[in-house]
């Protein structure tokens, strides 16, 4: 069986899947084939893999190179991790619309970040689309980069077999089970809506309803300090959201459009001890701190000490879906996910074809979404302020419309509740001539 990684200088979450990959048995006589563009970055998660491997003492065999094609024929599963621009235009993402007074927590998901982070990543992946289907048409897609709903809409829309896969259901059920004072184990729930936002439409325990729990949490200081914004939300539209309260404050118009809204945050957050509140700053102080905590991820040096061998790489299986799902499909041994896949019925007051997350099933004859049928009213209507944007990104950089980008711009819910129109414009002007190196798709 041949793993592809594309994009495997990323190097933790490389670590994290083979390791993942090699808790199975069946999956321990694996090919995993790493390719990066970045020779420096391949050769360090090549030298990390061997060592995982060793300790592991498998079978597995492992290869490395810099040539996608000769990555990806024959591949049985593609697991996409790529970041185009790297952590430089990571920076810009933030810092261009900072000075508009659009303040984002990560960028990486809506907003002008987003945005321009999405349309990066399809220009690659027009490649990576066209190189598949001569190369591996009949393999599955484990689509993990950011923007999660842009990108797997592009490839699933390619016909390519794809799943969208993120950590933030499995996260904050850890979480909730917390909160809830039961063991993570014992938690049942049902989530669905789109990555990033996606709500636990219900959340048990031996069949009893949770939620008036974590409503008695509304009034504890502790709770709401960790998680304003979700708290928040909670209250005012009646469910839970997967992603942080970080990240959930960049895809609403409520909680970032001005500093004193902002500055709430930061007191929250800083009642709490939490030093998730340098994500929060407003102004060219916030864009320092992000822009730093980008460039020295605090990874680097323990990675360096597993490759030397001075610090062991403990094999266990983390909550990340990928080797689940690969084992599934190779044992027939039943799992359910959550992934984010085309909208075909499955969540039915959301637009056909947008990329939504939902409870997924999964055996040896591949990936089955769940349909879940209706979202209560309020929750849809949140989702599709996100998804008209994202539907807009797809449109625009396949029709190679640049006005369709603008207008992406113009619908985000944080650069509307901040900017004019002529603002916004101004923006995406100033956003694309950023970013013209990575836009061949509007030259």
């Amino acid at each position: 069986m041949r793993i592809v990684f594309i994009g495997a200088g990323s190097v933790v979450f490389t670590r994290n899947l083979t390791r993942d990959i090699l808790t199975f048995p069946e999956l321990s006589d694996s090919e995993i084939v790493l390719m990066d563009i970045d020779g420096e970055r391949l050769a360090r998660a090549d030298r990390l893999l061997r060592r995982i491997v060793e300790t592991a003492g498998a079978s597995t065999q492992v290869t490395a190179t810099t040539e996608r094609r000769a990555a990806l024929k024959g591949a049985d599963y593609v697991v996409v991790t790529i970041q185009v621009g790297g952590t430089d235009q990571w920076e810009a993402d933030i810092r261009v619309p900072e000075g508009f007074g659009v303040s984002q927590c990560v960028g990486d998901t809506l907003g002008p970040g987003g945005i321009f982070r999405g349309l990066r990543h399809l220009a690659v992946f027009d490649g990576l689309v066209q190189d598949m289907a001569d190369l591996c048409p009949g393999a599955l897609v484990l689509q993990y980069s950011n923007p999660m709903a842009i990108l797997t809409w592009r490839m699933a829309l390619a016909g390519i077999r794809t799943v969208g896969l993120c950590h933030s259901v499995q996260g904050t059920a850890r979480l909730l089970a917390e909160y809830c004072q039961i063991p993570e184990h014992e938690l049942n729930y049902w989530v669905a809506g789109i990555n990033h936002q996606a709500w636990f439409l219900t959340l048990e325990h031996h069949g009893s309803d949770l939620y008036p729990r974590l409503r008695e949490l509304l009034n504890s200081s502790d709770a709401l300090a960790l998680e304003p914004v979700r708290f928040e939300l909670m209250r005012r539209f009646g469910y839970f959201v997967t992603e942080s309260s970080g990240h959930a404050s960049e895809y609403l118009p409520y909680f970032r459009k001005r500093p004193d809204l902002l500055g709430a945050l930061i007191k929250s957050f800083e009642s709490a001890g939490s030093d998730y509140s340098a994500w929060f700053g407003y102004g060219h102080t916030g864009g320092d701190v992000a822009a730093r905590r980008i460039k020295e991820p605090a990874y680097e040096q323990e990675v360096d000490r597993q490759i030397a061998g001075t610090e062991p790489v403990e094999l266990y299986r983390s909550d990340e879906y990928g080797a689940v799902i690969i084992n599934a499909e190779r044992t027939g041994v039943p799992t359910r996910v959550n992934g984010n896949v085309l909208n075909d019925g499955l969540i039915t007051n959301l637009p056909d074809a947008a990329c939504v997350e939902v409870p997924c099933l999964v055996d040896r004859a591949g990936i089955h979404p769940c349909v879940v049928g209706e979202l209560p009213p309020q929750l849809a209507a949140l989702n599709r302020s996100n998804i008209a944007v994202q539907e807009l990104v797809v449109k625009g950089h396949l029709e190679r419309n640049k006005e369709a980008i603008y207008h992406a711009m113009a619908l985000d819910p944080l650069t509307a509740a901040v900017c004019s129109l002529d603002e916004v414009w101004r923006l995406t002007d100033e956003m694309f001539l950023t970013n013209r190196r990575f836009l061949s798709q509007f030259a």
